[in-house]
């Protein structure tokens, strides 16, 4: 089933092609590599014929060569630590950590040397680090290969946290978190690889880190969401509509920073708002956006602020069980329905 993307406002005015978000990101690491010498990838098994575990990387070594597009030995440690090292003496790598869980096995260097030196070198030390990586329920891929562990990276100052939805984001988003000074970790949903497919700018295209997108407008309640649950809430949000229910959708895209101007103008216009993600429920992000709304919002609120996440257990191999793990159109219209009522 293929998944289109939103009305982009970037996109109004731009010649667009349309392309999957595998696509997308294998055009905006052509571009970042064509635009500056200074970026180079680093990863597992990145080179052609193959191009990485997902063929993302696919014709940029036979374009840019082996010096530019560099396969590592399976060492995430290895590639984190190079990766640094090469952007504190002027690089611009992207590093790829093929799956999201084995940022755990680099942590060290992630959340206590890329995250820190620039504050503590008083900014005289920049890291222009972008740490690529893939996750997601919905694969098969078991409970060590498809967490989502967005919260202790936000939770670590220093790190900027970017979570697209959509091919012309994934571009857009990707060319930007490269050529920024600070390190961000750019974390790709594997499910929407090939699912999500729709019209992408052509050329050097980006949008600015930090910057909520507006999904779907509505005026009774707000859905807020990242990722591929940004897709279930729009899903949500038609079926509500054969009701009369108008609910507004922001894809906050950036998690860090994150746009809570946006965040709070829809809020305080609808007086609800239900936060959906992927990740567990339990200390997860949602939690920390529901305290945000609460304390801003705490006498224009309608109803308490709602969250709509996974269980708190691993992600299930079973495919029966992960299906049911993740949140769906059918849990998030009943929260809204209850909150409704």
């Amino acid at each position: 089933m293929t998944i289109q993307s939103g009305t982009h406002d970037e996109t109004a005015a731009v010649a667009t092609r349309t392309m999957t978000m595998l696509q997308a990101i294998n055009e905006a690491l052509d571009i970042a590599l064509d635009l500056d010498e200074t970026v180079f990838e680093l990863g597992e098994d990145i080179q052609d014929p193959k191009g990485g575990g997902f063929g993302i990387h696919k014709g940029l070594s036979t374009k840019y060569g082996l010096e530019r597009v560099r396969p590592t030995p399976i060492s995430e440690q290895a590639i984190m630590g190079a990766a640094i090292g090469s952007a504190i003496t002027g690089m611009r790598p992207v590093a790829e950590i093929m799956l999201m869980n084995f940022i755990a096995v680099c942590a060290d260097q992630l959340v206590n040397h890329a995250a820190k030196l620039r504050y503590m070198s008083g900014g005289q030390t920049n890291v222009p680090l972008t740490v690529r990586t893939v996750t997601g329920a919905g694969g098969g891929f078991g409970a060590q290969h498809s967490d989502m562990l967005e919260g202790p990276l936000i939770h670590t100052p220093g790190l900027k946290v970017v979570v697209p939805s959509t091919p012309a984001d994934a571009k857009g988003l990707l060319l930007s978190s490269i050529f920024d000074d600070d390190p961000v970790v750019f974390i790709e949903m594997y499910p929407l690889y090939f699912a999500a497919k729709g019209p992408v700018p052509e050329g050097d295209y980006r949008i600015p880190l930090g910057k909520a997108r507006t999904a779907r407008a509505g005026s009774d309640v707000t859905l807020i969401s990242w990722g591929r649950q940004v897709h279930d809430c729009l899903a949500t949000a038609e079926t509500l509509a054969a009701d009369g229910i108008d609910a507004e959708v922001i894809d906050l895209r950036s998690l860090s920073p994150v746009d809570t101007t946006a965040i709070l103008e829809s809020v305080g216009r609808t007086k609800r708002a239900v936060i959906v993600h992927e990740a567990v429920r339990r200390n997860g992000f949602g939690a920390e956006l529901a305290a945000t709304i609460s304390e801003e919002l705490f006498g224009e609120l309608q109803a308490p602020v709602r969250r709509v996440a996974s269980a708190n257990t691993p992600v299930p191999y079973s495919p029966s069980l992960e299906s049911i793990f993740t949140p769906n159109p059918a849990v998030i219209e009943k929260t809204v329905r209850d909150l409704l009522a």
